[in-house]
């Protein structure tokens, strides 16, 4: 089912002003989507462009993007969501917090590498993403391997891949695609709120699936070297 569209959405978009990064781009073909570069330059919307950048892909309405960037005010943290109506959401949030350390970007994962450098990430989240339960879709997911080689250009000397998910057959992928893709797997847990974990920001579908008496998939992956 389609998302209403907000009401006065232009208007609202337009305010979120330094929040939101427009990653506009007219290719359609998945295997182009790159080719071209137009970096976004992190001193101009961040202010700083010595700290530590991190990722979130697939941010939702930004409980999780917000929370993260007011616990860690060393880093910047760039939020990537590719629908409007909620990526505003997000946006507003951010403003609401006064949250000065994250910023939002519209795109797909797959313009990534179209916006940001190659080695300059820190870490990407992956919270519930989209599992694509039909074998067919499986280069859909954000852990097939067109999407990890993607993350592998953008990923700096010891950075970390962190993935949530209530699926377990989109879990039990991302550990074969991980490993095959040569990541280290650590701190892999099948009931992340029974594990003693400590220091878990909960998002917004995490609190839905949790209420439902459902576990929580969660690991982390690195590459050595």
């Amino acid at each position: 089912m389609r998302m209403k569209r907000l009401k006065h959405l232009e208007d609202r978009k337009a305010a979120c002003g330094g929040w939101l990064i427009s990653g506009i781009s007219d290719v359609l073909d998945f295997s182009k989507a790159a080719d071209t570069k137009d970096y976004i330059d992190i001193k101009e919307w961040f202010g700083d462009d010595s700290k530590p950048l991190w990722l979130e892909i697939g941010c939702g309405k930004g409980q999780f993007a917000c929370e993260l960037a007011r616990r860690n005010p060393d880093i910047n943290i760039i939020a990537v969501e590719k629908n409007t109506n909620v990526i505003v959401q997000a946006c507003e949030k951010a403003m609401e917090l006064k949250v000065d350390n994250v910023r939002f970007l519209k795109c797909g994962a797959e313009y990534l590498t179209k916006f940001l450098k190659p080695q300059s990430v820190g870490r990407i989240y992956l919270n519930f993403s989209c599992p694509f339960p039909k074998k067919s879709h499986a280069s859909h997911r954000l852990t097939s391997p067109t999407f990890l080689k993607l993350y592998k250009e953008l990923l700096n000397k010891g950075a970390e891949i962190h993935q949530k998910t209530d699926n377990k057959i989109l879990f039990e992928y991302s550990i074969e695609q991980l490993s095959e893709f040569g990541f280290t797997l650590k701190n892999i847990s099948l009931d992340l709120h029974n594990s003693g974990f400590e220091g878990n920001i909960i998002t917004e579908y995490e609190q839905k699936f949790v209420s439902q008496g459902l576990p929580i998939y969660r690991l982390e992956a690195y590459i050595k070297g």
